[in-house]
């Protein structure tokens, strides 16, 4: 289900950044018919490109174990479960109710175009079937079948209604409308989908109102025409419509002067985003083992049986452990949240060891690289009770490791060598002892250089570390390298409640830092514009058609109507030099960032050699580790 989710915000991320590269570049373009096909492939793209995964192989040696397991104490109390929501679930119901909710409603809008359809008279003319109807409703079109009132109009209106609706059914315009509206279904909890749907909309309508001018004579009765539909507002959904709430939109596109062709260059923008996208998203790099035996054997001692699991261990094999723990010790075992990468390793696992009515411990793993072996070790005491505990290779947990109600109880036998740690200081087994198991955070045992080592953290610790940005030596750390930080070191730690913030000051003013570590390029600096980003003008407001038509409304008004109409027309006219001035503007503004632009190719290529780096340090530091 993660997965799901996943790829569900992927993809809502794809669409959002889809349309602001529309909004902010392209939609005051006149490349009408480009912007249709640009916006139909952000969708597909925001669908397809989430499940495109570049994988890379990389091959390493085999990682020794070097754990004495018969020698690893486990013990743990029995703790109550914890009550948990699963935030997943409710997410998935509330997606569920509301792709449901949007079902309905689009079945309902089929439902009232079918009803307007049917039982209607249809005239075939080529390829355009028409049909005049007696309803109040605004003209439209259906793949190819044209809708209208011939009463609402005259001639000339209907002639210009007509081009219109020709150029939505023989371009298919109906296709777009209801890819849109299938989106805004599946993405019905993003803002951005509905902003881009406007956007289709409007873009069909401008490519309608552009294509139909150039078959009609009257331009101006073409723009009268539309001001007049303005009056009608029952509109028939999952149809083109004449007049889609545009009108001054389409009216300033139809007297705009076509975009330059070398703008086009700006569709180009939108591929940098999508490789940055696959770079940061996309890319997945998976470390095989060479000669790596999958098989997993169960080790015994006199004391001890240890149940190992890797990365390679199959769903079989975990059943066959849960049966031999519920028959030898009458431990339930449950192994649920598996997950597996495109090799069928494990990369997410949940654990519940459960002894009779109560839960003993419980082991999360969730990341996305394979886990590491870890293993189920039984023990028993000898007063016959059984200690249960889950124990890992020299503390190299996975990174998104998660243990609950795991504890050491005090009269655990420890080997006299071993070294405790209490909240990162190191401790001895009296003050082990004294400790309340139920202010205990977590317990990590292991073994580090043939030497057993217990680190516990307390509740009170954990929580100072959770909510606070921690420092040390003004280097920001994280909560396991304050776990690990010996506290007789410290010199000072200043604690501030309100600002969150907890600075702490070694004795000898150092802190483990690789020099060997590579530096990552500086990115450059955006440049400084010689002026403001340019706005565009403001086009004056288009008067008002006055009720009724031309020819038996009031004649006055339509006189007074016109000669709005041509004012209006020479003040559009007015501001093409403003327009003008405008793009020379747009185009400074695109030259003054080219130096910037050559910079930024300059240092995505030092990224490159960086991460290049940075793995080499990385594979470096494990074969040392190791």
């Amino acid at each position: 289900m993660e997965t799901l989710f996943l790829y569900i915000a992927k993809s809502s991320g794809l669409i959002a950044m889809f349309y602001i590269a529309y909004y902010f570049l392209l939609r005051k373009e006149t490349f009408f018919t480009a912007n249709r096909w640009y916006l139909l492939a952000g969708l597909l793209t925001s669908v397809i490109l989430p499940w495109i995964v570049f994988t890379t192989i990389v091959w390493v040696e085999p990682t020794p174990s070097t754990i004495d397991w018969s020698k690893v104490p486990h013990s743990v109390p029995i703790q109550k479960e914890s009550f948990e929501i699963n935030w997943y679930i409710v997410l998935a119901a509330a997606y569920a109710i509301g792709t449901v909710l949007f079902l309905i409603q689009f079945g309902l809008d089929y439902y009232h175009l079918n009803r307007v359809l049917k039982g209607k008279n249809i005239q075939q003319q080529a390829d355009h079937k028409f049909i005049d109807v007696k309803e109040n409703i605004a003209p439209f079109s259906y793949f190819n079948t044209i809708v209208y009132n011939s009463s609402l109009y005259n001639e000339s209106e209907m002639e210009s209604i007509l081009e219109h609706e020709k150029v939505h059914s023989e371009q298919y315009h109906t296709i777009d409308v209801l890819i849109t509206r299938f989106f805004c279904i599946l993405f019905w909890f993003n803002p951005f989908i509905w902003l881009y749907k406007k956007a289709i909309l409007q873009n069909l309508e401008f490519i309608a109102d552009n294509e139909a001018t150039k078959n009609l004579s009257d331009k101006k009765a073409y723009q009268l025409t539309l001001l007049k539909i303005t009056a009608h507002e029952n509109c028939v959904v999952l149809t083109n419509h004449f007049y889609q709430s545009l009108i001054k939109k389409r009216i300033v596109m139809l007297n705009k002067n076509q975009s330059k062709k070398w703008n086009s260059w700006k569709y180009v923008l939108i591929l940098p985003a999508l490789v940055g996208f696959v770079l940061l998203f996309q890319m997945e790099v998976i470390a095989k083992e060479k000669n790596h035996n999958p098989k997993i054997e169960q080790t015994t001692s006199k004391d001890e049986d240890v149940y190992q699991i890797t990365k390679n261990t199959t769903e079989a094999e975990l059943k066959q452990k849960a049966e031999i723990l519920s028959e030898k010790y009458d431990i339930k075992t449950t192994f649920s949240k598996v997950k597996r990468n495109s090799n069928n390793e494990l990369i997410g696992l949940k654990i519940k060891l459960q002894k009779g009515k109560e839960i003993a411990t419980v082991m999360e793993v969730n990341s996305s690289e394979p886990i590491k072996d870890f293993a189920i070790a039984i023990s028993k005491n000898d007063n016959g009770t059984t200690n249960i505990g889950i124990v890992t290779e020299k503390n190299k947990t996975n990174d998104k490791l998660v243990q609950e109600n795991e504890i050491i109880v005090s009269n655990t036998s420890i080997p006299a060598d071993t070294q405790i740690y209490i909240n990162g200081s190191k401790s001895d087994k009296a003050e082990m002892d004294k400790l309340d198991p139920n202010e205990i955070a977590t317990v990590n045992v292991n073994k580090n250089d043939n030497k057993q080592e217990i680190r516990i953290i307390t509740k009170k610790f954990a929580k100072i570390g959770s909510e606070n940005d921690i420092y040390i030596n003004d280097k920001k750390v994280n909560q396991d390298e304050l776990d690990h930080l010996d506290q007789g070191t410290i010199e000072r730690m200043d604690v501030n409640k309100e600002g969150k913030t907890i600075r702490i000051i070694t004795k000898n003013r150092t802190y483990n830092q690789d020099k060997n570590m590579p530096v990552p390029p500086v990115p450059p600096t955006p440049p400084v514009m010689k002026f403001k980003t340019p706005a565009p003008p403001a086009f004056p407001k288009a008067p008002k058609a006055p009720k009724g038509d031309p020819i038996n409304g009031d004649k006055k008004a339509w006189k007074e109507f016109e000669n709005k109409m041509e004012d209006y027309e020479a003040k559009m006219k007015k501001m093409e030099p403003q327009m003008e001035a405008f793009d020379k503007q747009m185009a400074e503004f695109d030259k003054q960032m080219e130096p910037y632009n050559k910079e930024m190719e300059a240092f995505e290529a030092k990224m490159k050699v960086y991460e290049k780096q940075m793995e080499e340090y990385q594979s470096k530091l494990d074969k040392e580790n190791n």
